[in-house]
Order: structure tokens, then C-alpha cells, then sequence
């Protein structure tokens, strides 16, 4: 068994509502799809990133238990994105759902290299490139409010396998302006 860590959010409505409405029927979906939550965080409103003029996002966090490989999973929260309408048309665009892995164990895949180049990529490479692969842990989640923000709800103890930082580490070393501006909902 793989204990997955996800994180979950959206800014544009859908046929099951606006995008709280839309997360909570997304993971309802993900247990229909057969995979096991065992805790969630709340629903946090943050503003939208990387443009913040954008509609604001409702982010959340859930850990997941399951023998399916990393690869298999992403599928399956692919699919999930695809049914509720999420369309990749551009890079860190509105969305209706985004379901993305950030950990799975403490595996690092697909190598330490390949995760260190896409940690350091210059932000503007970062709006332009997607990873043809999967990438674990997500090599960016230390640096965003809006994931560890809710990752404090439910794992604060969580060690990077890379860095050996805390998720309670991490979230103390964001900016205070960063960390407030994701707010419960």
C-alpha cells in the first residue's frame, strides 16, 4: 500500500456547482473511482496563481491509501479531471478540477536529477513547460501557500523525501503574507 498525499482545486464552476460545490463532488468521485481517502483538509479560498487578478481558487489537500502504483493513480485523477470537464489548454489556466499527486511515500521519481532540474527551473520555463512524466515529490510544493496551507490540517509532520523539511517546516519558512492569504472557506 502507497500512502499518496493530493492536492485538489478549481476557480470556474461546473454542472455541480461553483468551485467548493465542484471539489466536494470531485472527491466523491474519487471514492467512486475506488480510491480510499483517508483525511482530507478543509476547503481553503486562495487567490489565483501565477496571475492573481484571476478568479480566486478553492484548494484543499487529501491523503490517499492505495496498492495501485503512482502512474495508475494519476490516471485515474486524470480521468476524473476530464469527466468534470478540465480541458489542458494553457499552462496554470482556469479550471474546473485539478487533481495533482505530491507525494507518494517518500518516492522520488523518476530520479533525483530529473526532480532537482524541474525544482530549479526558471519561473519563466515554468509557464511554458510541462513534464512528460510524472514528477514525485512535486517539485515545487515548498513553495506554495495554497498547498501548505491545507497540508497543515492534515499531515504537519509530513518529512520531503528530498529535502527532509516538514510540511510544518515548510509552511513557517513561506512569507506571513503568503500564508494568510489562504483563508478557510
Amino acid at each position: 500500500m502507497y500512502d499518496y498525499l493530493i492536492a485538489f482545486g478549481g476557480n470556474v464552476g461546473s454542472t455541480h456547482g461553483n468551485p467548493p460545490e465542484t471539489m466536494q463532488a470531485a472527491l466523491q468521485t474519487v471514492v467512486e473511482r475506488g480510491l480510499r481517502i483517508v483525511d482530507q483538509s478543509r476547503i481553503f479560498r486562495s487567490a489565483s496563481f501565477p496571475d492573481p487578478t484571476g478568479p480566486e481558487y478553492a484548494n484543499g489537500v487529501f491523503w490517499l491509501r492505495d496498492e495501485r502504483e503512482p502512474e495508475d493513480v494519476l490516471s485515474i485523477l486524470h480521468g476524473i479531471e476530464a469527466d468534470f470537464g478540465r480541458e489542458r489548454v494553457s499552462r496554470w489556466g482556469e479550471r474546473i478540477v485539478d487533481l495533482d499527486i505530491l507525494s507518494c511515500d517518500d518516492l522520488v521519481r523518476p530520479d533525483l536529477k530529473t526532480w532537482r532540474d524541474w525544482r530549479d527551473l526558471p519561473f519563466e520555463r515554468q509557464t511554458r513547460e510541462t513534464p512528460d512524466r510524472l514528477i514525485l515529490p512535486h517539485p515545487r510544493l515548498q513553495d506554495r501557500a495554497f498547498v501548505l496551507v491545507p497540508l497543515m490540517d492534515i499531515a504537519p509532520d509530513w518529512r520531503h523525501p528530498v529535502t527532509g523539511h516538514t510540511v510544518r517546516q515548510m509552511h513557517a519558512d513561506l512569507p506571513e503574507k503568503l500564508r494568510n492569504d489562504v483563508k478557510p472557506l
